[in-house]
């Protein structure tokens, strides 16, 4: 307790003037509670033993508890209401000295930091160090309408102060902000058709390759040992778990018996949201891209999602759509179902594409606004920013251990809704396993049959020996 107190008083000298009577008159506060407390541990030893007072002293502690509570939260509450009305009119005194260069020098962008890292540019952007920023240039390749084709690094864009033949990045506010434009012969600004490698394409170029290395190196190693001559160890075994996983606990549990067909499409699906996620929680290059967290990345993967459950759809997969098994009110003389089920045809994709930009792209917001916190505390006194440093290095631990089970999760719901929706296509197995059923039966029918006549076969020779 007393330990407690000193830390308390030692707290007091580090933070700004306009905490310092709040924290004395807790302090304060806190003393006369722990003398409460003291003297209350010794009259309750003391009345322990009689055995009539008991029950007083509880009802004594609980109603002094109250007390102190309340008279605590007075003490404490009133000096922070008139430190904060001391504090407003000192902020209105001095408004007028802080120049607006220099608010904009204190204040930290918080929306320029989250937004620049999640979102897609022309540079990668290393680190900074003091007053120099440390970036990547990429090769920005632009057709236009006017002047032809041009290639050249994003690095001449800075050299020539953000212009360079005729090109430059659309400021904020603008309709194509961010992007390469160029003005026509109006002065308006129009887009030229841009197929740069920006950050994202870069990023996705690095990850594939390091999927492929993966991938090749396991069929190397089960090219080079037989089937059954041995058996696979370390980083070859944990992926051959891996891959057996996603295909058994997956892919043929929601697909049916025709898994084999699709069984590539789904493995690789769920490998490259895996490795995107993953790669996307790495800091440093060439990690911390937002690949899956871009819209148009999970567009494409829902799209093929979209292909291969209705290239590959079964008749009876088509029927229930246009003619499902309902009532007929409900499909004629106005077709509401068969329109709810069309419908449903281009709801599934778009539910695919939103489910994973939108978490993927939540986490990465959620752990830079965290880190944030420790900037915008930081003219706030070194206690409060001490206090919110901590604070946030804890939950940014805690958010990147939550990503890294949301990296593996997102990749697993994406690849079993799509196993889902395409088994739902392949709705034939169905009707064949009704007649496998049914030929069992039959066959069955027919096996008992024979036994019976076998043993009226048995029985008729039977008798016959007897009369003989």
């Amino acid at each position: 307790m007393l330990l407690s107190v000193i830390l308390l008083v030692v707290y007091c000298f580090a933070v700004r003037e306009e905490a310092k009577l709040f924290l004395l008159t807790f302090i304060l506060y806190y003393i006369v509670y722990l003398i409460y407390e003291t003297w209350f541990f010794f009259t309750y030893e003391v009345g322990k033993k009689q055995k009539k007072g008991k029950r007083k002293m509880k009802q004594m502690r609980n109603l002094l508890t109250g007390i102190f509570l309340m008279l605590g939260m007075l003490l404490t509450t009133l000096p922070v209401v008139a430190q904060g009305i001391e504090a407003e009119l000192d902020s209105v005194a001095k408004r007028d000295d802080v120049t607006s260069t220099e608010q904009k020098e204190n204040t930290v962008d918080v929306k320029e930091i989250v937004f620049g890292h999640i979102g897609d540019a022309y540079e990668w952007h290393i680190t900074t160090w003091g007053k120099t920023h440390v970036t990547i240039p990429l090769p920005i390749i632009v057709y236009s309408s006017q002047t032809g084709w041009h290639a050249f690094l994003s690095s001449r864009l800075e050299e020539n102060e953000g212009s360079y033949e005729g090109f430059f990045i659309a400021p904020a506010g603008s309709r194509y902000e961010g992007k390469l434009v160029e003005h026509d012969a109006t002065g308006n600004e129009i887009r030229p058709w841009d197929i740069s490698i920006t950050k994202v394409t870069l990023s996705l170029l690095i990850n594939s390759v390091l999927l492929l290395v993966i991938i090749l190196a396991v069929a190397q190693w089960y090219r080079k040992h037989p089937q059954g001559s041995a058996a696979p160890g370390g980083f070859i075994g944990f992926m051959e778990m891996f891959i057996m996983m996603v295909n058994d606990d997956i892919i043929k549990s929601c697909v049916g018996p025709k898994y084999r067909k699709f069984a590539p499409y789904l493995l690789t699906a769920f490998f490259f949201i895996f490795i995107n996620n993953i790669m996307g929680l790495i800091p440093i290059f060439p990690g911390g891209a937002n690949v899956t967290g871009n819209i148009a990345i999970t567009m494409v993967l829902a799209l093929f999602t979209f292909v291969a459950v209705n290239l590959f759809g079964t008749k009876t997969y088509w029927k229930d759509i246009f003619w499902p098994d309902v009532p007929w009110w409900l499909k004629v003389p106005v077709p509401m179902m068969p329109f709810i089920e069309f419908f449903g045809i281009f709801t599934k994709p778009f539910a695919l594409m939103i489910r994973l930009f939108a978490n993927m792209l939540a986490g990465h917001m959620a752990m830079l606004v965290l880190t944030c916190l420790i900037f915008i505390s930081a003219s706030m006194g070194p206690a409060l920013n001490g206090t919110l440093t901590v604070a946030s290095v804890l939950f940014n631990i805690f958010m990147n251990a939550l990503e890294l089970l949301v990296a593996f999760i997102q990749a697993y719901v994406f690849t079993m809704l799509s196993a889902v929706f395409i088994g739902l296509a392949q709705e034939e197995h169905k009707e064949v396993k009704v007649k496998e059923k049914q030929q069992l039966i039959i066959n069955h029918l027919k096996t008992k049959r024979l036994c019976y006549y076998l043993y009226y076969c048995k029985l008729l020779r039977l008798q016959l020996e007897l009369v003989n």
